[in-house]
């Protein structure tokens, strides 16, 4: 199998493993997100700073500990996460897995390529005629950079990642002299019109990355040891998620304003925002997209990883065409209930149920369906969006626990439930 294709469809071999400086740079060029910073806006018109920087300490170490354990996991057994479904979900149940994934992925993808468009359009005074050319435009161009897969990604990282940074200090330290300094933020009361619990907050910061963290994966399972997966898992979602965060929330409470371009622009910064905009989200729409090639590889059983990133890269300017810019705060809260329920069924299958081991997927003789594992991921999902608690922590931890009683219940071992091979 060529390279090229980062083996979509079986183990990553040694041949093929990267070293913690290059993995690092890749997750925190994920994790630099404008979105994130987006839903770190809403949050800032909705707390004070002082609990702002608290519910992002809290959402964030529950995010990296989680991409973390699942990226301990890949690193081990070279496999990324729709690979694993197949043993907690089976051959064909595992689709579930992948489908939901994908479309998480997809929906992340549609909202850059339309926040790009709209956003140039409102810093540069473009027609506004021009939002759907410039959605397809860039819907194109983003998807580029994943058709070169990891190295493509790696290179792009090295240079977006520090830039980036470099402008998120920029701003936050602006932002804080217009406020009149640290002191003078603290007493800044929220003025938000709506009022936000701190659940939903907590709900809200771990699912913006959600479903990255979960299929984060498809590049920790490319680190030459589980420790450069852990290190390399914690520093970008910690850091790189939690700046994201903060530094959104952080000028939304000075200027009370959630929308971070029209922030930028208030602090003349109208230029920055241009190359902010276009070089993240050139950034992270690569390996959102890569995200969705990479579950619909395993969806239809594919190597061509190339050419279903141009059909998926097709179907997410679609989308946003069709409005999905409106929609990033409830399709926050939706991935923050139905995504982590995977990895909790994930671990409980990999530590409980087979002793930290997966046998080669060739080798394995997998039931079509796992409905221990599908029900228990189906219980997760539907507690964690009724939940009043932290969605994505319930939907983990109820997930897991339902998976090892049906488990223990069961008299045969998922394993053992052997079908012809597909």
């Amino acid at each position: 199998m060529s390279n090229n294709n980062d083996f979509p469809l079986v183990e990553a071999p040694a041949s093929g493993r990267k070293g913690i400086f290059s993995i690092s740079m890749v997750l925190f060029s994920f994790t630099f997100f404008t979105g994130t910073m987006f839903a770190g806006g809403k949050l800032g018109v909705s707390f004070s700073i002082v609990n702002l920087l608290w519910i992002a300490v809290i959402g964030n170490f529950l995010l990296a500990l989680y991409a973390a354990s699942l990226g301990w996991i890949a690193a081990r057994s070279g496999l990324n996460t729709v690979l694993m479904g197949r043993f907690c979900f089976g051959e064909i149940g595992s689709k579930l897995a992948d489908f939901i994934l994908g479309f998480a992925e997809l929906g992340w993808y549609a909202w850059g390529t339309a926040t790009v468009a709209i956003s140039l359009v409102k810093i540069l005074a473009i027609p506004e005629a021009m939002t759907i050319p410039l959605m397809i435009l860039f819907g194109i161009l983003f998807c580029v950079t994943a058709l070169v897969g990891y190295k493509g990604l790696d290179a792009l990282s090295r240079v977006s990642v520090p830039l980036m940074f470099i402008l998120l200090v920029i701003s936050m330290y602006i932002a804080a002299h217009h406020a009149g300094g640290w002191q003078a933020m603290t007493k800044i009361e929220p003025g938000g019109s709506e009022t936000m619990a701190w659940s939903a907050a907590i709900t809200m910061v771990f699912g913006t990355f959600a479903s990255g963290a979960t299929q984060a994966t498809n590049w920790t399972r490319l680190a030459n040891s589980s420790r450069t997966a852990i290190i390399a898992s914690m520093g970008s979602f910690l850091i790189g998620n939690g700046l994201m965060i903060v530094a959104g929330a952080w000028c939304a409470i000075v200027y009370q304003q959630a929308d971070i371009v029209e922030v930028l622009i208030l602090q003349g910064l109208s230029v920055a925002a241009v190359v902010m905009l276009c070089l993240n989200l050139l950034t992270i729409q690569g390996p959102t997209i890569y995200n969705v090639s990479a579950a619909a590889c395993h969806l239809l059983r594919s190597e061509r990883r190339r050419t279903l990133t141009v059909v998926a890269a097709g179907v997410g300017i679609l989308l946003a065409i069709g409005g999905m810019y409106e929609m990033l705060i409830p399709f926050l809260v939706l991935l923050g209930s139905i995504i982590p329920p995977i990895g909790g069924v994930i671990l409980a299958d990999y530590w409980f149920y087979r002793g930290g081991r997966y046998q080669l997927l060739q080798a394995a003789r997998l039931p079509r369906f796992n409905w221990s594992g599908l029900c228990a991921y189906a219980v997760g999902a539907v507690v964690a969006y009724l939940s009043p608690w932290i969605a994505p922590l319930v939907g983990i931890t109820v997930s897991a626990l339902i998976y090892i009683a049906l488990t223990r219940l069961s008299k045969r071992q998922p394993a053992a439930d052997s079908v012809a091979e597909q």
